[in-house]
């Protein structure tokens, strides 16, 4: 009954809603006379946006009591309002022509359409994730963009787009607009990718392995590599026609692959990447972030074989009174803005440092998804700086004026978020090597665990990584919430990389005894790199509304099943998954990959993309 009534309550708030949209529909005729009002108008439409939103997607409560199944109400049985861009009949109608007038403040507003409806996003251009471009689409059709980045297809954007919707696109100028759009979004020569690849977005893809297969050998299988696009895959037929275009301040040249692989000795670097938004699922259980949900395997490691971009410079005469080196990628979007990053120039002359223009991973050419024929790899350093299907290097008295550079991928304070007036004058600099992390890959966070009647042992294992080169020199784990501690046992060849030159992750495992009182472990896991700093304790503090470097203790709960006390029905093992491994070369010389023993799995796993 409570339930029942909480629904009826909200499909009555949204009643109300369309109501005041009819209201707002007359108003709105007189914009022009009284613009206080409208713009009172508009705070009201946001609103009754919000509350019809609730509507649309039901009150769908399951209660779940003696076997029995009871949907309370649902917007399957009880009629919704319209679902985003759909004809709104409490709204006016107004032409192609209309939506075209209005593609600057300076014309009245900035209006776009999506499907049937007509959105003015005047006051959202300065709170838009992506900044200014979703100038973009002013005066168009919002589609075209969102068929690219098609990660905007997510029910709290739908939300946030109708709470600006102010009328609707006539049929004809509907179907003219659909009639228009380019058929093709660039995803059709996207390559396949392993079915075991968590995906977390499909246009552009981005996925992740399952967090159990995450350092299961030292070196990540190219297949199970996580994957982040942030454009469609460039097609390259062929690496033989390649070039490099090389701007070195002064002076350009092109060079091609065949001229880096013959012309500049090969150097190969075991290196870990991560994504500065690995971990980000545990930042939207303090408040919502906006991001892909990555879990914790949003990183890995390879062999990679190319030529030192340092090299490359000074062979050419670079200027070394520049300041950057700017880097820009084949892939780009629908309006020709290509993918581009930089980073210092110290550190790409600094020998130690060890950047790449890399054109092998684990010994073979790049695949398609890590950048083919050629990336850049920086060490230590953010995967957002890593930039793939690499055509254009150049030095440069200012860092990127790439979108990736100068509005993503830097770090905002806990108390910022999209409502804050002015958010980017809080935004920091772009971010450049990483802090200290770590995370449990197994056992899996949530997954019961049986123990055996005769042997209450149980294997944890995980990794641990820090930019800037800097070693892990001890990692802490608790099976109690942090009330104890013990250390971990570090892969000896990763732990015995060259001070400051630590450039891949350090695989690490404990075999714990398990108290008898217990009925859960609650592990947590720290790392602490050569420079003794340590992962912050919680996620709150570091909270941010992009949802990046999340290095907060990892925490697994992990329910315990004793088999003394219960027949554990639980799943088969998943068998290890066998892939190239090796010993950690040293990055300061190319050599070849050994063998390295493959770690095993014990842990019961079904459900791979759980988490």
């Amino acid at each position: 009954a409570a339930v029942a009534s909480q629904c009826g309550g909200l499909a009555l708030a949204a009643a109300r809603g369309v109501s005041s949209r009819g209201v707002a529909r007359e108003a709105w005729s007189q914009r022009e006379e009284e613009e206080d009002a409208w713009w009172q108008r508009r705070e009201g439409q946001e609103e009754s946006a919000r509350l019809r939103w609730l509507a649309a997607r039901g009150c769908a409560v399951v209660a779940a009591a003696g076997g029995a199944t009871a949907v309370a109400w649902s917007s399957e049985t009880t009629p919704g309002p319209t679902r985003p861009g759909e004809f709104d009949p409490a709204l006016p109608t107004v032409s192609l022509a209309e939506v075209r007038a209005h593609d600057s403040e300076a014309a009245g507003g900035i209006w776009m359409s999506y499907k049937r409806g007509v959105y003015d996003v005047t006051g959202f251009v300065s709170r838009h994730p992506g900044g200014t471009k979703v100038l973009l689409a002013a005066g168009k059709s919002i589609e075209p963009y969102w068929r690219v980045f098609a990660a905007h297809h997510r029910t709290d954007v739908y939300e946030l787009l109708e709470a600006h919707r102010i009328a609707n696109l006539d049929e004809a100028s509907a179907a003219a607009a659909a009639a228009a759009a380019p058929k093709s979004a660039g995803y059709e020569d996207d390559p396949e990718r392993h079915p075991a690849l968590c995906v977390n977005s499909a246009e552009p893809f981005n996925a992740e392995p399952p967090s159990e297969l995450v350092a299961d050998a030292f070196l990540t299988p190219r297949e199970l590599f996580f994957v982040r696009n942030h454009l469609p895959v460039p097609r390259v037929d062929s690496a033989r026609d390649w070039t490099l275009e090389l701007d070195v301040g002064g002076s350009s040249h092109r060079v091609s692959l065949d001229e880096l692989k013959t012309r500049f000795a090969k150097a190969t670097v075991a290196v870990t990447l991560q994504c500065a938004g690995n971990r980000r699922s545990e930042m939207s259980s303090v408040k919502e972030v906006r991001g892909l949900s990555w879990s914790s395997a949003a990183i890995g490691t390879a062999t990679w074989g190319g030529a030192r971009l340092a090299d490359v410079l000074e062979a050419h005469g670079v200027d070394r009174a520049k300041r950057h080196v700017r880097f820009v990628g084949r892939d780009a979007d629908v309006s020709g803005e290509h993918y581009g990053a930089s980073i210092p120039l110290s550190t790409a002359l600094d020998p130690r440092k060890d950047v790449l223009l890399a054109y092998e991973m684990n010994g073979e050419p790049l695949p398609p998804d890590h950048g083919f024929p050629l990336r850049v790899v920086v060490p230590g350093h953010v995967g957002a700086r890593h930039v793939k299907f690499l055509e254009r290097v150049a030095v440069h008295d200012d860092e990127s004026d790439s979108f990736w550079q100068r509005r993503d991928y830097r770090g905002f304070p806990p108390n910022v978020d999209y409502a804050t007036p002015d958010l980017w004058d809080h935004a920091g600099p772009a971010i450049q090597e990483l802090p200290v992390q770590s995370a449990i890959a197994e056992p899996l966070d949530g997954r019961p665990l049986a123990l055996d009647d005769d042997d209450d042992l149980v294997r944890v294992r995980g990794y641990a990584w820090a930019g800037g080169g800097r070693n892990i020199v001890r990692v802490d784990l608790s099976l109690d919430d942090g009330q104890t501690w013990l250390q971990a046992d570090l892969d000896p060849d990763a732990a015995a990389q060259e001070y400051n030159r630590a450039w891949a992750w350090t695989p690490w495992e404990a075999t714990l005894q398990v108290p008898p009182d217990l009925d859960a472990l609650r592990l947590v896991c720290k790392a602490v790199d050569s420079s003794y700093n340590t992962q912050p304790e919680h996620v709150a503090g570091i909270w941010n509304m992009r949802g990046l470097l999340n290095n907060a203790y990892h925490r697994v709960h992990v329910p315990l099943i004793r088999t003394r006390d219960h027949d554990a029905d639980l799943p088969a093992p998943l068998p290890s998954l066998e892939g190239p491994t090796a010993t950690l070369p040293s990055p300061a010389s190319a050599v070849e990959v050994a063998a390295h023993p493959n770690t095993s799995r014990t842990s019961s796993s079904s459900g791979l993309c759980e988490s």
